[in-house]
C-alpha cells in the first residue's frame, strides 16, 4: 500500500535491493521468504519482533531517492511480492519519464511526496476511509494481530505490550496482544515461534504477584492450563486492562451483554503527547465513570467528563479544604484528599448560577455555583477554570433543556410480559388515576399517643433536633455537605420519621427520582393485569413479607408491596423477581413512600448490590467469596474450621441478600439498613466479620455445621436497639432455635462501632479489586455446573462419553460466544437464557449450525455442506423455533458417529422428507417448506415470496400430522412416507456429493450408480400398482433411448442451474455390464445441444443420461455451489413415481462399497481437536496443523 513518504537514512540496512532504477529501489527484508536469509535472517527476524518492526506485516518496500542525494524516503510497503510489484510497475509507466523533465531535485522531490500523497487521499476518499485516532504504528499492530493470529475485522485490538512469556523455565520475549475477546502472544527467536490465543471468557484466574526473580509477574490461569507473563514496563496498566476486559467477557456470560464501544469520546488533539488507541481511551474513561459512579452514588449511565485539583471553602469549619473537583453531564462533585473530611454533589438540575470571582493572592481562580435553595459553594486554585466554567455551561444547557423535554415525554419502558420492549409514554402531568401510598406505612401504623411520653421517645426527640442541628449548619438535601459528623450521626441511629428521606439522599435513588417524575405511575399502569412468571412469584411470596408486623397484615400494604415488586419486574425483566427482594422492598415501603420505595430498590438492586437478585444470585455468591477470603486475612484462627464446617457459604446469602433482615430482631437490623445506605456493602462485611470475631470461642468448639448455625443464630437473636421507639415485634427467626438458655442482649449500636474499630480500614477499593477475582471464579463455576448437568442429563441417551460430552458441549457454547463477539444472524438473548433448564440455556441457529457441521459431522464433504446441513438442522429442530439445543445436536452426531447402518441410512432418508408449508411472514402466499430448505437454504431471509421480495419465513410449522414418528426420541418424521421422484433426486444428489472427498471415491460413485437404476426400475414398477394409467402414459414412460456419452466441457461454478447427474469414470462405464439405462440422476435440459456444467468434477469424468421420465428437468435443477438450486422443472416429475424406505435400504444393502462407506467408523476425538482448534480463532480451517494454538520449536 502507498504510503506517507517518511524519511529514511540507511538504506540498505537489514534490506535486499531486487530492484533499481535511478529514482526508485524495490527492497525486501533480509530473512523473509524462502531461504530465510541464514543466521543473518534469523536474527533479522528476532529483531524485528522483539522491536515490533513493521516489517513483520510489510516485508516489501519502495525507497525514492534523487541521484545526488543520500537520504532515502518510504513510499510504499507491502505483505506480498504481489503487492508490491503492481506498485513498482505503476512508478515506472507512470512517473519514472515524467521525473526526468524536472531540472531541480528538490522539485523532483516535491513532485512526487505530492503524487503520492494525492493518491493515498483518492483512495481514502474512493473506500470511504475516515481518519480516526489510531496512529499509524497502531494500525500496524493491528495488521499484525489479524496476520498472526486469524482474526477477522470485527476483533478490535485494544492494545499491545512487550512481555515475556515463560514456557517451561525458558522465558519467551514478544508481544502481549489484548483484544475485546482474547489475550493473544507471539514470539519469535532464532526461527523459534511461540503462538498463544485464549478468550477471556475461558479465564478462570488472573493475578499479579511479585516474587524475587519476577517482580512484575501476571499468571493468567485456564481450566486446562495456566500462563505466565514478566518484563513488563507498565505492569499495573497492562493488569488493570487485562482486569477490565475479563469482566467484559464475564458480563457476557451472565447477560449476554457484549462490547459496544463509546463514539461519543472527543478526539484528541493533534500535538498529544501519549497516542492511544481510540478502544483503549473508552476502556479507561469507562472504568474512570465507574470509579466516579460508586464514588458518589449517581445513576449507572452518568459519563465523567474530567476532574482537577481545587479548593473549596467549607463554612462550617471556615476552611480552604484541599480535594478534587469531577464535572460529568448532569453533577459537579468533589471529594477532599482525606476521604472522610467532606465530599460534595451538586446536581446540575439544582444550579442557578456559576459565575468566576474575582482572583486575589489568597484566593487564585475562584469559581462560585450558587443552587435554588440557596446555598453558594466557592472553589478556587483551578487550573483551567475557563475551560471548566465553559463544560459546565454546556452541560447546564443541555440540562435545562432536558428537564423541558421531560415535563412531555418519560423515558422508555420495558413492560412487555415476554419480551424487553422499548416504548414512549406521553405524560402529561395530570392527577395521576392509579392507587399509590403517598405516604410510609410506618406512619400509619404508628401506635403512640400524643400525650404518650417516655426516655426512649426524649432520646428520638434528641436524635430528630441534632440532625436539624445538622441540616442548620451543612445543609439539607442533596447539596449537603457530607462529613465525618454526618457518619456519626448515622452510626447513633437515623430518626423514626427522617429515614425515608435520608435513605433515598445517601443511597443516591434521589436523583434517579427526580430526572424521571411520573415513571412510577405510568409502570404501575402498564404492568396492572398483566401476568407472568414474574408475577406468579411475587403473589407467592406476598404474605411471606414482614407478616409479624401489622403494616402487612391487611391488603393496603400488601397490595402497595404488590405494585412496587411488580413494577420493577416490569422494569428490569432480566432480573425481574429472585426471592428476597419482598423482605427488603417490604422495608423500604415502611419508611418511605411508594414511589421513593421503588426508586430505593433500583438503587439496591442496579448499584449497590448488583447482580444480588438475578435467578442465579451471582453478586451474593461473589461476595460470599470475598467474604470468605476477608475471613482468611482477618480471623485466621477461625477460618479452617469454618470451612470445615461449611459455614460460611450458608450464613453469608441469608445475611447480605437481606442485609440482616431475615436474622435479626426488625428493630436492630433498620439500624444495619441505616449504615448500609451511608457506607455500601463495605458495613455489611464489617458486621459479618464482628458477629464471628464475638463468636469466635463457642464456634471452635462446635462439631457440626447445625451447631455453629445455633450459635450464630442465638447472638444475632439477641442484638437489640433500646432506643427503638417502636412496639416489639415478634421475630419469627428467634421463633425457631432451640429453647437453650438465651444468649446475653447486644446493644446493635455498639456492634455497630465495634465492626468500625476492628475492620473500619476495610476500604471499598479493595472490596472491589477481590470482587472481580471472586466474579471470575463463581461465573465460571457456574458454566462448568451447567456443562455437567448437561452432560448428566444427556449421557445415559447417548454413545458418546462423558469426557466426549464435556468436549462437545464447549465447542457447542464457544460457537454461541463466536457469534456474540462477529455477530450473527440471531439475538444473542434468543440463544443464551440462564433462567431456562439447563439443556435450554445455550441455543445455536442455523448458522452457527454450519460452522459446527463442517468440522465435526462425517458427512460434511465438497459443495453441498450447506446444503446439506440445512436439510440436518431441520430435521434436528424438532419444535420449528429455528434453534436447537444441545440435546438436539448430540442426537443428531450420536446417529452419525455410532449408528448402525440402518439408523444412518433412516436419517439419510428422513433428511430428504420435508412435509408441510411454510407461510411468508408478510402475509403472501405460502412457502413450500421443501423449496425453502433446497432452494433458499440461507435463512432467515432465503425464500422468495409472491412480492418477489426476500422476506422472513414465518418459523411455526403446522404440526407434522401422520409424519411423526412417536417411537423415535430423534428427527421426528415417519419411514412410513414414500419418497417422492423430485426428492429422490435429491437424495442421489446428496449421496454423490457425500463422495466428493473419500478415497474409493469412484467405486462409490460406481456403486451409487447402480443403486439408482435399481430404485428407478422400482419405482417405474411401483407405479403399475399404485395408479391405472393408459398405454399412451405407460409407453411414454418407458425409457427406450440409447445411452448417451457427453464429455464435459466446463468444470467451472459459472450457472446455478447446471444439471447434477450420474458421475462415474470412463473405464468403469465400459467395464460394467449391470449399468442400465435407467442411471440417471437428475434432469438435463429440454434441448439435447445444451452444454452441461457441473462443479469439482474431473476431466475424465462423463455424464450418463438418457431421455427418460428425469431426463426433461426444467432450469431449476442443478447441483450448483449451494447444493443443487432447487426442484426439477415441475413438467418432468413423475407424480405417481415413489419409493420407500424399505426398497432403499434394501437397494444399498446390495453394494458392498456403500455398506462400507456407512460403516465405517468415525474419530471424533480427533473431529473434536480439530474443532477445538479451529473454532479458537473463529475460522475454518482443513486440519489441525492448519492452526497450531500450541507453542512450536
Amino acid at each position: 500500500m502507498w504510503v506517507n513518504p517518511e524519511e529514511v537514512l540507511l538504506a540498505s540496512a537489514l534490506w535486499m535491493t531486487e530492484r533499481a532504477n535511478p529514482y526508485f529501489i524495490l527492497q525486501k527484508r533480509k530473512g523473509h521468504g524462502d531461504g530465510g536469509g541464514g543466521l543473518a535472517g534469523l536474527l533479522v527476524g528476532t529483531l524485528d519482533v522483539v522491536l515490533d518492526s513493521s516489517a513483520r506485516v510489510a516485508p516489501y518496500r519502495i525507497l525514492y531517492q534523487t541521484p545526488d542525494s543520500l537520504v532515502y524516503w518510504t513510499i510504499a510497503h507491502g505483505s506480498s511480492r504481489r503487492e508490491i510489484t503492481e506498485h513498482w510497475e505503476w512508478l515506472e509507466h507512470n512517473l519514472l519519464q515524467t521525473l526526468s523533465i524536472f531540472e531541480n531535485e528538490n522539485d523532483i522531490t516535491t513532485f512526487v511526496k505530492g503524487k503520492i500523497q494525492g493518491i493515498i487521499a483518492e483512495y481514502n476518499k474512493n473506500h470511504d476511509i475516515k481518519e480516526d485516532d489510531d496512529t499509524d504504528k497502531f494500525k500496524e499492530a493491528i495488521a499484525k494481530f489479524r496476520k498472526l493470529f486469524g482474526m477477522p475485522e470485527e476483533e478490535k485490538l485494544v492494545n499491545y505490550y512487550s512481555c515475556s512469556y515463560w514456557k517451561g523455565k525458558v522465558p519467551r520475549q514478544g508481544w502481549l496482544y489484548l483484544s475485546i475477546n482474547h489475550l493473544c502472544f507471539y514470539s519469535y527467536l532464532l526461527g523459534k515461534e511461540a503462538k498463544l490465543v485464549v478468550r477471556w471468557a475461558d479465564i478462570t484466574q488472573l493475578e499479579k504477584n511479585a516474587t524475587l526473580l519476577l517482580p512484575d509477574m501476571v499468571r493468567v490461569s485456564t481450566r486446562c492450563s495456566e500462563h505466565v507473563f514478566s518484563v513488563f514496563l507498565n505492569v499495573n496498566e497492562t493488569f488493570k486492562l487485562m482486569e477490565q476486559l475479563a469482566n467484559i467477557a464475564m458480563r457476557q456470560l451472565l447477560d449476554n451483554k457484549g462490547f459496544e464501544q463509546d463514539r461519543s469520546l472527543p478526539k484528541l488533539k493533534k500535538k498529544s503527547p501519549k497516542k492511544v488507541s481510540a478502544l483503549k481511551r473508552d476502556l479507561d474513561a469507562r472504568a474512570k465513570s465507574e470509579r466516579y459512579r460508586a464514588l458518589f452514588r449517581l445513576p449507572k449511565d452518568e459519563k465523567l467528563d474530567g476532574h482537577t485539583d481545587c479548593t473549596l471553602w467549607t463554612p462550617f469549619n471556615k476552611m480552604h479544604i484541599l480535594g478534587q473537583m469531577f464535572v460529568s453531564t448532569n453533577y459537579i462533585c468533589f471529594t477532599s484528599k482525606e476521604e472522610t473530611t467532606c465530599s460534595l454533589i451538586i446536581p446540575l438540575r439544582e444550579v442557578t448560577i456559576v459565575e468566576k470571582a474575582d482572583s486575589s493572592n489568597v484566593l487564585p481562580s475562584p469559581l462560585s455555583i450558587s443552587t435554588k435553595n440557596r446555598m453558594t459553594f466557592l472553589f478556587a486554585n483551578l487550573k483551567d477554570r475557563d475551560f471548566l466554567v465553559q463544560r459546565i455551561s454546556d452541560f447546564l444547557q443541555q440540562t435545562s433543556s432536558k428537564i423541558y423535554f421531560e415535563r412531555d415525554i418519560t423515558g422508555s419502558l420495558n413492560s412487555s410480559d415476554d419480551e424487553v420492549g422499548h416504548h414512549n409514554y406521553h405524560l402529561p402531568f395530570l392527577p395521576c388515576l392509579v392507587p399509590t401510598a403517598t405516604q410510609a406505612l410506618m406512619t400509619m401504623y404508628r401506635r403512640r399517643s400524643p400525650e404518650e411520653f417516655n426516655p426512649k421517645l426524649a432520646k428520638e426527640f434528641l436524635k430528630e433536633q441534632a440532625w436539624k442541628n445538622h441540616f442548620a449548619e451543612y445543609g439539607q438535601g442533596v447539596c449537603m455537605y457530607r462529613t465525618e459528623k454526618t457518619k456519626e450521626l448515622v452510626l447513633k441511629g437515623i430518626p423514626e420519621n427522617m429515614r425515608g428521606e435520608l435513605w433515598l439522599l445517601f443511597s443516591g435513588a434521589i436523583n434517579e427520582m427526580a430526572t424521571h417524575p411520573g415513571y412510577y405511575e405510568d409502570l404501575v399502569e402498564k404492568s396492572m393485569g398483566k401476568y407472568n412468571l414474574a408475577t406468579e412469584e411475587i403473589e407467592r411470596d406476598l404474605h411471606r413479607s414482614l407478616p409479624e408486623h401489622p403494616a402487612f397484615q391487611n391488603e393496603m400494604g400488601i397490595a402497595a408491596l404488590r405494585r412496587v415488586l411488580t413494577a420493577y419486574a416490569f422494569r428490569n425483566p432480566n432480573i425481574g423477581y429472585c426471592q428476597a427482594m419482598n423482605i427488603v422492598t417490604s422495608v423500604l415501603l415502611l419508611y418511605a413512600k411508594e414511589e421513593e420505595a421503588f426508586w430505593l430498590l433500583v438503587a439496591l438492586c442496579e448499584r449497590m448490590l448488583p447482580d444480588y437478585y438475578n435467578t442465579r444470585v451471582v453478586g451474593a455468591l461473589v461476595d460470599q467469596g470475598v467474604f470468605e477470603e476477608l475471613a482468611r486475612v482477618y480471623v485466621p484462627q477461625l477460618y479452617d474450621c469454618m470451612q470445615e464446617l461449611g459455614v460460611i457459604s450458608t450464613i453469608s446469602l441469608s445475611w447480605f441478600l437481606t442485609l440482616f433482615l431475615s436474622v435479626m430482631p426488625f428493630e436492630s437490623a433498620v439500624v444495619v439498613v441505616d449504615c448500609f445506605f451511608y457506607e455500601g456493602i463495605k458495613l455489611i462485611f464489617q458486621l459479618a466479620l464482628s458477629v464471628l470475631d464475638a463468636n469466635i470461642h463457642q464456634l471452635l468448639n462446635c462439631k457440626d455445621d447445625g451447631e455453629a448455625m445455633t450459635v450464630l443464630g442465638r447472638y444475632l437473636d439477641s442484638v437489640t436497639n433500646k432506643d427503638s421507639t417502636l412496639p416489639p415485634i415478634p421475630h419469627l427467626h428467634s421463633l425457631l432455635t432451640d429453647d437453650g438458655e438465651p444468649h446475653p442482649e447486644v446493644d446493635i449500636f455498639k456492634l455497630v462501632r465495634s465492626s468500625y474499630e476492628k475492620f473500619g480500614f476495610i476500604r471499598a477499593d479493595v472490596i472491589e479489586q477481590m470482587r472481580f477475582k471472586q466474579r471470575l471464579r463463581v461465573i465460571q463455576t457456574i458454566e462448568d455446573t451447567t456443562k455437567r448437568n448437561v452432560v448428566r442429563t444427556i449421557v445415559t441417551e447417548t454413545a458418546f462419553s462423558i469426557d466426549e460430552l464435556e468436549e462437545l458441549y464447549s465447542l457447542f457454547k464457544a460457537e454461541h460466544l463466536t457469534s456474540c463477539y462477529w455477530g450473527g444472524t440471531s439475538n444473542p438473548m434468543d440463544r443464551h437464557d440462564p433462567s431456562l433448564p439447563y439443556l435450554e440455556q445455550y441455543r445455536m441457529d442455523l448458522e452457527q449450525f454450519k460452522g459446527l457441521f463442517t468440522v465435526l459431522f462425517p458427512w460434511a464433504s465438497g459443495t453441498h455442506t450447506d446444503s446439506l446441513a440445512l436439510r440436518f438442522f431441520r430435521l434436528l429442530d424438532q419444535n420449528a423455533d429455528a434453534l436447537i439445543n444441545f440435546r438436539e445436536f448430540i442426537t443428531g452426531l450420536g446417529v452419525l458417529c455410532h449408528g448402525d447402518l440402518t439408523e444412518k441410512l433412516k436419517l439419510l432418508y428422513k433428511m430428504h422428507l420435508l412435509p408441510g408449508k411454510s407461510v411468508c411472514v408478510c402475509g403472501n402466499k405460502p412457502l413450500c417448506v421443501y423449496a425453502w430448505h433446497v432452494a433458499g437454504f440461507n435463512l432467515p431471509f432465503g425464500p422468495i415470496c409472491s412480492r418477489k421480495q426476500k422476506c422472513l419465513p414465518h418459523l411455526s410449522f403446522p404440526p407434522l400430522v401422520g409424519y411423526v414418528d412417536n417411537n423415535s426420541l430423534s428427527l421426528s418424521l415417519s419411514l412410513s412416507l414414500s419418497l417422492s421422484q423430485g426428492q429422490f433426486i435429491e437424495l442421489c444428489k446428496t449421496l454423490y456429493n457425500m463422495f466428493s472427498e473419500d478415497p474409493n471415491e469412484q467405486e462409490l460413485y460406481h456403486a451409487t450408480a447402480t443403486v439408482t437404476s435399481l430404485l428407478l426400475e422400482m419405482g417405474e414398477v411401483g407405479k403399475l400398482f399404485c395408479s391405472p394409467s393408459t398405454d399412451s402414459e405407460l409407453n411414454s414412460s418407458c425409457i427406450t433411448g440409447p445411452m448417451e456419452d457427453i464429455k464435459l466441457e466446463d468444470s467451472s461454478p459459472k450457472d446455478n442451474g447446471t444439471s447434477s447427474a450420474m458421475l462415474i469414470s470412463d473405464d468403469e462405464t465400459k467395464d460394467d455390464t449391470s449399468m442400465s439405462s435407467y442411471s440417471v440422476l437428475s434432469a438435463g435440459s429440454h434441448e439435447m445441444d445444451d452444454k452441461l456444467q457441473c462443479e469439482d468434477i474431473a476431466e475424465d469424468t462423463v455424464l450418463v443420461r438418457n431421455s427418460g421420465p428425469l431426463g426433461g428437468a426444467g432450469p431449476h435443477s442443478g447441483a450448483g455451489p449451494h447444493g443443487a438450486g432447487g426442484l426439477p422443472h415441475s413438467a418432468s416429475i413423475d407424480k405417481d413415481w415413489a419409493i420407500t424406505f424399505e426398497q432403499f435400504l434394501a437397494s444399498v444393502l446390495t453394494e458392498q462399497a456403500l455398506v462400507q462407506y456407512f460403516e465405517k467408523p468415525v474419530d471424533i476425538a480427533a473431529r473434536i481437536t480439530n474443532g477445538k482448534n479451529v473454532r479458537k480463532v473463529g475460522q475454518a480451517h482443513v486440519s489441525v496443523s492448519d492452526y497450531e494454538i500450541s507453542l512450536s520449536g
